[in-house]
């Protein structure tokens, strides 16, 4: 992971969020990688306005996380995301760790692909895409 290409987002785990065992319920997990996408794509100007405005659509195509710490309610807790790879078929990384414990509680990943407005894949990256991102 380079660190200068990471962005992160904090929270405090909402007691909505605990399930009937009092840790955070897996289903809430995407929400946070989410949090942390929607930084990481903010930061090279490709938010969801930004990339409708250049004529094309972000898409989760796969998205998979590993549980390694639990979260509480209260808890403080970091979502960092990066750029693994970038392409048509972009792949970002995650690291969501318990401040409040000094644990990492998961890590994960998206494969997004670029589409065009009728939902269809596209064939190469952008190049409005490729300059935002310094490729």
């Amino acid at each position: 992971m380079n660190d200068q290409k990471v962005s992160s987002v904090e929270l405090v785990i909402p007691f909505a969020d605990i399930d009937a065992l009092r840790v955070v319920w897996h289903g809430h997990y995407p929400k946070y990688i989410e949090l942390a996408r929607s930084a990481l794509l903010a930061n090279h100007h490709l938010d969801v306005f930004e990339i409708e405005k250049i004529g094309i659509g972000l898409m989760v195509y796969e998205q998979h996380c590993r549980h390694t710490f639990p979260l509480f309610y209260n808890d403080r807790v970091r979502i960092d995301a990066w750029f693994k790879c970038i392409g048509v078929r972009t792949e970002i990384h995650y690291r969501i760790r318990n401040l409040s414990h000094d644990r990492g509680a998961a890590r994960a990943s998206t494969s997004l692909v670029f589409g065009d407005k009728q939902g269809r894949m596209l064939e190469e990256l952008p190049h409005e895409i490729c300059r935002r991102l310094d490729l």
